[in-house]
């Protein structure tokens, strides 16, 4: 297949990035020892991909690369022509600094536990033993301090002392000991060394070192095979048709997703992601106060993927999808395994008994899975998208690993912290996504209504107290569409297109009902909602623009805030009738537990699109009768 025979959205191939690094090299848009902090596909205009079938040529194929030049402390966002061999396009990213590269992750460490400073720290702890010291960097943040108006790319580091393979790191925390780093130049430039406390004895182990408990095999098989299908991230299952691609930053995409309507396929969100996600931490210590993560804006879900494993992370029949990824030195390297499709059983689907007849009609649910697992640093966060018969969407993302701990003093219990072990405490924390999702219901007019269940007070109509009403509010504009959850009030938020009528005559719509709505804590002038400000929401409407990708913005790395979605909805457009974006905040606030360690069972957060009035009647009316 020829890149003139592939999809516009298709991924970008090993021999595309191979091209992309030596156009860039060839043109000297960058230093020859640049760093590719990552490389994607410049995905053509929303215009251009629908209205593909009317164009005579192809388009143009292009890659975007942020490329990180060391020796001039810059970043710059690279536009490669792929189709005309050339490099169209050079912005020197001037606010927040590139994503953290893997070699840093590395070196930083090694730096840090080198500096006799942090030596000596180590040393009046009775850590003598640096074989047995993990150091664990971290993003630097921004504080709004002298430090942070340096310029500097800065990291912080922390340590755990790992005494045997095996033993888990996060089990035995070095507290109140942060390192600060100067990451282009390995220089230590603040060391923080408070009180010591002492070290947990548990070693945490995880790996099953203990009584074993076996259950009877569970086997999933298909006879016949699996009910989709999947070529070059076309993905085609019972009446839904999308594309699938993971992007260095946001993991997981989806493009284009249709539902087959007795033949016609009808379009309902052009474009999906997690766009963005923020860890904020409560703890008020030395190795905490200042832990944010913004996992995708800091680190990149996609460079953290993970290859899966049959019978571990997926069960069933199931098809892998490899990843051709661009290493930061250039090399080209494929990602074994990096997304995974499949089928699940999911009950009944609907049902009715005929009391008078004793006729029982019944049909199974069954539901395509597209799912992909990331880990950064102690946390595994899986991500799955969930496409059912009856034309419902579900997101979710299956949050495990290892919690992030703070050795406490004994007999101290920290304010800010919940107990797990001797000695070992679980801060509080927050786990907020932000999602996005470029809607396209039946075309690009749409128009969002917050819904709401009301109750009607007594009155003549309403003589026993029992009417309720739903409430429909229109969000006209940007100013009035950054919204908060209400679960009293079963709030949910309506997509509509008025050009498309169902067979009462009414707009066609999706319905946004969230499940797992969670707001940022901190107070709103701190440092961490500043650069995290879409997550002060749960929900969010734009005007569509293709610049604006990221709720925090591109660059949030050491950014000094207001990037992003509140900086967009200044504008105030109009959003009725028109293309627009939701931004969904979903996500938990996490009290640690004993039953967290030494490994956090899933937690599960998400939220659900469910079709309301997109569909004339149920559309898996036609689904053949179980054994028949």
């Amino acid at each position: 297949m020829t890149a003139h025979d592939r999809h516009p959205l298709a991924p970008l191939t090993a021999t595309e990035l191979r091209d992309t690094v030596a156009i860039v090299r060839r043109a000297e848009a960058v230093a020859m020892d640049g760093l590719f902090v990552w490389c994607a596909l410049d995905e053509p205009t929303k215009q251009q991909v629908l209205e593909l079938d009317t164009i005579a040529t192809p388009l143009e194929r292009r890659a975007l690369c942020a490329i990180y030049d060391r020796k001039e402390r810059q970043t710059k966002l690279v536009t490669v022509s792929l189709t005309d061999q050339k490099v169209v396009h050079v912005e020197l990213v001037s606010r927040g600094e590139a994503q953290i590269l893997n070699a840093e992750w590395f070196n930083d460490a090694a730096a840090i536990k080198r500096d006799p400073n942090f030596q000596e720290a180590l040393l009046r702890r009775g850590v003598t033993d640096l074989d047995t010291v993990r150091v664990e960097p971290w993003p630097a943040g921004n504080f709004g301090t002298d430090l942070d108006r340096t310029g500097r790319r800065l990291g912080r580091g922390v340590a755990y002392v790992v005494e045997r393979p095996g033993d888990n790191p996060y089990t035995r925390p070095i507290e109140n000991l942060v390192a600060v780093i100067d990451r282009d130049t390995g220089e230590i430039v603040e060391l923080l060394d408070g009180e010591a406390i002492p070290l947990p004895a548990d070693p945490g182990r995880y790996d099953g070192t203990g009584s074993v408990r076996h259950l009877a095999p569970l086997r999933i098989t298909q006879p016949s095979g699996v009910g989709f299908d999947v070529s070059d991230g076309h993905v085609r299952w019972g009446p839904w048709r999308l594309r699938v691609s993971m992007h260095p930053l946001e993991g997981l995409v989806l493009h284009d997703i249709r539902y087959d309507d007795a033949g016609r396929k009808r379009p309902i969100i052009y474009r999906a992601s997690v766009a963005e996600m923020v860890v904020p931490y409560s703890s008020t210590s030395i190795n905490h106060w200042w832990k944010n993560a913004f996992d995708i804006g800091e680190c990149g879900l996609g460079k953290a993927a993970a290859s899966l494993e049959l019978g571990c992370d997926c069960l069933g029949e199931i098809t892998y999808v490899d990843v051709d990824m661009l290493d930061e030195d250039g090399s080209i390297y494929t990602m074994a395994r990096a997304i995974c499709l499949h089928e699940e059983d999911y009950g009944v689907l609907w049902r009715h008994k005929d009391v008078v007849t004793g006729v029982t009609e019944v049909r199974r649910s069954r539901r395509l899975v597209l799912s992909a697992f990331s880990t950064v640093g102690n946390y595994d966060y899986g991500f799955f998208w969930y496409f059912y018969l009856d034309g419902t969407i579900q997101a979710e993302v299956k949050l495990t690993g290892v919690i992030l701990t703070q050795a406490s003093a004994p007999d101290a219990r920290p304010r800010y912290a919940n107990p797990v072990a001797p000695g070992l405490a679980g801060p509080h924390h927050q786990h907020l996504f932000g999602f996005r999702m470029d809607f396209f219901l039946d075309g690009p007019n749409n128009t969002v209504y917050e819904v709401d269940a009301v109750a009607e007070p007594f009155s003549e109509g309403n003589p026993y107290g029992t009417a309720f009403v739903e409430r429909r509010t229109r969000l006209d504009r940007e100013s009035g569409a950054a919204r908060f959850a209400a679960p009293e009030r079963a709030r949910s938020w309506l997509v509509t297109n008025q050009s498309s009528r169902n067979v009462c005559g009414e707009p066609v719509g999706y319905r946004l009902i969230p499940t797992h709505a969670a707001a940022l804590l901190a107070q709103p002038e701190s440092p961490v909602s500043r650069r995290a400000g879409f997550a002060t929401r749960h929900l969010w409407v734009t005007a569509f623009d293709r610049n604006e990708r990221r709720p925090a913005g591109d660059f949030p790395n050491q950014h000094a805030g207001g990037d992003g979605l509140p900086r967009w909805v200044v504008a105030d457009r109009e959003l009725v009738d028109t293309d627009i974006v939701l931004w969904h905040t979903a996500g938990s606030t996490h009290f640690a537990r004993p039953e967290d360690f030494p490994v956090m069972p899933c937690d599960y957060i998400g939220f659900t699109l469910k079709p309301s009035g997109f569909f004339d009647r149920n559309p898996a009316l036609d689904l053949a009768a179980p054994n028949k």
